[in-house]
């Protein structure tokens, strides 16, 4: 099973490498924090009886699903961009 990840040899001898897997790895953890205290939210929301609060947790849910897939987007463009950087 081949797996997707971006070739940092191509910019060797920069940190380059070291930053993006950083700042991946920050947005992963913001969109999972974000997703557990949202459904927490939506759940004390709903049994409380707060329609409001219903829907803006749901939209918070929704939100970091959506982070979480750009955060997986950007590491998959990441890669393609630098291996058509080695082809040029």
């Amino acid at each position: 099973m081949n797996t997707v990840r971006p070739d940092f040899d191509a910019v060797a001898g920069t940190a380059f490498g070291d930053v993006v897997g950083a700042l991946l790895t920050a947005a992963l953890l913001t969109a999972v924090a974000v997703l557990v205290m949202s459904a927490i939210a939506w759940a004390v929301a709903a049994a409380m009886g707060s329609w409001q609060t219903v829907a803006k947790a749901r939209t918070g849910v929704l939100v970091a699903l959506g982070g979480a897939a750009l955060t997986g987007a950007a590491l998959s463009w990441g890669g393609w961009l630098l291996k058509l950087g080695n082809h040029l």
